[in-house]
């Protein structure tokens, strides 16, 4: 099982299109919670949540200390980190159980996992996108991020005191231990 966080600050219509994209993963019994972490949103992102059963931490905190709180809250060994609109394509829920399940035969989880990136409309794009993967570029935050919560706590997780967090967070990873899935994530408006 996974908890999912998801960093917010007026985030209600984009909130709602990943919420939305999680639902087939909680009637599979993959999504054990979604918890999200906002920064003071002053539209309905806190009623977007509630009404979707997530649990709320607010804090006027940079994103790197709400990610890590949202993280330490979580009740799944599993952590999985979205952006408000990411919108995971409709084979997410076997290719994250299949990564999970490898991961864990293989020993304690020193690898993450991310979404590809949903084909762009400019052929410039994608040939950008596919040459900064095979150079090794760390892949961007809006793909999301697997990983073991115990992997999270070992490598210090989102640190608050990182000008980019996420893109932090990936780089102490490293490119070699960070698993590209089959499945696709586009983000609303694509």
């Amino acid at each position: 099982m996974i908890s999912v966080v998801i960093g917010t600050r007026d985030s209600e219509v984009s909130l709602a299109s990943t919420l939305a994209a999680l639902v087939p993963g909680a009637v599979a019994g993959l999504v054990r919670e979604v918890i999200v972490a906002d920064s003071g949103s002053t539209d309905a992102t806190a009623t977007v949540a509630d009404v979707a059963g997530c649990r709320f931490l607010a804090s006027a905190e940079p994103l790197g200390a709400r990610l890590s709180a949202a993280a330490a809250m979580a009740r799944a060994d599993w952590l999985l980190f979205l952006r408000p609109g990411s919108v995971p394509g409709t084979r997410w829920i076997d290719e994250v159980q299949r990564f999970m399940q490898e991961a864990q035969h293989s020993g304690p989880p020193m690898h993450a996992a991310v979404f590809r990136p949903r084909p762009s409309r400019s052929r410039v794009t994608n040939a950008l996108t596919l040459l900064a993967t095979a150079v090794g570029a760390l892949p961007p935050p809006e793909r999301g991020l697997l990983i073991a919560k115990s992997h999270y706590d070992a490598l210090g997780g989102h640190r608050a005191s990182d000008s980019d967090p996420e893109r932090g967070l990936m780089r102490r990873i490293g490119r070699r231990r960070i698993e590209l899935l089959r499945s696709r994530v586009g983000m609303l408006g694509d």
